[in-house]
Order: structure tokens, then C-alpha cells, then sequence
């Protein structure tokens, strides 16, 4: 898995669209049809592990899956009906699911994992922990920190270079309502992007640098970059299972269409989605994976939705 996930990691950086597809002319006769996924680069790794042992056992179906961001998988995918799935680091909002049913669409929400927003700095920083005060310093819109003594006298007398996710992404809407209270209230002037590997080359090339992102990215590269701890607490998967890595641990998600239900290629992997959602596969991406009685609800919802839609 551990090479599983880190071709993954190194895929994003060059492509926005990963294709898992089997176009063998003696593939073998069973379930056929294609997945279209979008949204979110956090959820991204998982939807893209869970795909490629999919694709194992039913060789006939064709899984695209793009990192457009939350918000830009729900608006320009989703909600069109042009995905079955969108992958999503927040929830989706009143307006995105209104707009979902009235295009006939019923979106399903259905919980993957427990990620933790993770703050990442060059090996180099001799800064090793952050408030969340000193987070909003940073990042607040009206009169942000142009250099890193102003948050701290004992940091480097250097500019700040900040690199995180674009408005697009709801690791961005989840970041800015909890570090400044209010969602999408952000500082413009920083480097934006939906790669979260550029962010890593980011960091890794500059000693002033600091970014954000889903923790299984610090986690695949944690040898080139460094994890602040959060008001003393070292991000982790254990600190985001128990609750103590706060305000920054939060649920992943994946929305399936009620209409993408019909397909039968659709309803499988979904289901083995969720199936896989209580075992080591999410672990090994990075994420913390759901206790028993989740994954339970999730495969009752689940079964409920079928009944319901097909």
C-alpha cells in the first residue's frame, strides 16, 4: 500500500485528472461502466486507493476521478450531473443541495474518514508550535503579519511566504471558519492552488515558506517537510481520532447522486467504498478510519438509498 500511495502523491503534482480504466480486449465478462468522480484533493488519495482495488476485481468499469477541489467538483461536476460522486472535506451546503435537486439530483452524504488539517513549514524553520491566535494573525484579511516576528519577536526576522488552497477547496472553507471564525474570511495575497504536492515543493524549497492541507500529505513527505504542532499538540492520527488535535480534525466525506444509483456499476463501488471505510486502506492513506457503528450507519443509509432510488 505504501507504494500504492506514494505513486498516488506523485501523480498529483502533474495531473489534475487521474483515469483508472481497463480498455484490455480480454477482460474478463462481468460488471462494466464508468465511476466519474470529483471534488475535494483531500478525499482524493482514498477515492483513488479504494478505485484501484476496485478495478481489481471488476476489470470492466472505468473509474475517473478529478482534483478539482470540494466546491469546484460540486459546481462544475456534481451538481450539473456530469459526476456520480463527489468527494468532499466539508459539507455541503444548503445552496449546493438545493441546487442538486432542482437539477433532479438528491445528494447522499456518506462519511470516509477523519482528517486533520495539518500546518507544515521547510525543515529547516526553528519554529516548532502555533496558536491559533498566531494562525489568525497570519492568515486574518485586515492587517495579516508580513513577516514572521510579528507574530513572534523569537521567530525569523524573514517574510512570510504562505501557500495553501484556493477558495474552491473546502479545506479552505473548513480552515478559515475555524482559525477565523468566519468561513472564506482569508488574507488574498498567498499562493493558492488545488495541488496540494505544490505546496509540498513549496515548503520543502524555502525556509520562510508555511502552508496548509490534509494530513496524509505531510505524512507521505513528512521526511522533506515539518508539522507545526496546533496550540501544543502534534498532528497525528491518533490526536485526530481522540479529539485532542482541535479546532483542525474534521470528517471527510463522499456524495453520491441519488440518480448515479441506477447505474449498476455506481451501486458497487459505492458500496465497496464504504466497506473499505473501517479498514487499514484509509489508514495507510492517512486518514483515521470510521469506528464499527459508522461504518454500520453508513452501510444502512446506504441500503435504504437503494431501495429508495433503483
Amino acid at each position: 500500500m505504501k507504494n500504492k500511495t506514494k505513486l498516488i502523491f506523485n501523480i498529483i503534482p502533474a495531473l489534475a485528472f487521474f483515469v483508472f480504466c481497463c480498455s484490455c480486449s480480454n477482460a474478463a465478462a462481468g460488471l462494466k461502466g464508468n465511476v466519474e468522480i470529483a471534488g475535494s484533493s483531500t478525499v482524493y488519495p482514498i477515492t483513488v486507493a479504494v478505485a484501484e482495488e476496485f478495478i481489481k476485481k471488476n476489470p470492466g468499469v472505468n473509474i475517473p476521478v478529478r482534483s478539482t477541489g470540494t466546491g469546484g467538483g460540486f459546481k462544475n461536476f456534481f451538481i450539473p450531473g456530469r459526476t456520480a460522486i463527489n468527494d468532499a472535506s466539508r459539507r455541503i451546503k444548503e445552496g449546493e443541495f438545493k441546487q442538486a435537486e432542482q437539477n433532479g439530483i438528491t445528494p447522499l452524504e456518506f462519511q470516509v474518514g477523519i482528517d486533520a488539517i495539518t500546518i507544515v513549514v521547510n525543515k529547516k524553520c526553528p519554529v516548532n508550535n502555533i496558536t491559533v491566535a498566531q494562525l489568525e494573525h497570519i492568515w486574518r484579511p485586515e492587517d495579516p503579519a508580513q513577516k514572521w516576528n510579528e507574530v513572534d519577536p523569537s521567530w525569523p526576522d524573514a517574510e512570510l511566504e504562505l501557500y495553501g488552497p484556493s477558495s474552491a477547496s473546502g479545506t479552505f472553507d473548513y480552515f478559515t471558519k475555524k482559525i477565523m471564525g468566519e468561513e472564506r474570511s482569508s488574507r488574498p495575497d498567498y499562493q493558492k492552488t488545488e495541488l496540494d504536492n505544490t505546496i509540498v515543493q513549496a515548503v520543502k524549497g524555502s525556509t520562510a515558506a508555511l502552508g496548509y492541507f490534509g494530513m496524509a500529505y505531510y505524512l507521505e513527505n513528512q521526511q522533506d517537510i515539518k508539522a507545526l504542532k496546533v496550540n501544543g499538540v502534534q498532528p497525528g492520527l491518533q490526536a485526530a481520532k481522540e479529539g485532542t488535535y482541535t479546532p483542525l480534525a474534521r470528517p471527510i466525506f463522499i456524495y453520491v447522486s441519488s440518480k448515479a444509483l441506477k447505474k449498476p456499476a455506481v451501486r458497487k463501488f459505492v458500496k465497496f467504498y464504504l466497506q473499505q471505510t473501517g479498514t487499514d486502506l484509509i489508514k495507510e492513506v492517512g486518514y483515521v478510519p470510521l469506528p464499527p457503528d459508522m461504518q454500520q450507519e453508513n452501510m444502512k443509509k446506504f441500503t435504504e438509498a437503494v431501495k429508495k432510488y433503483t
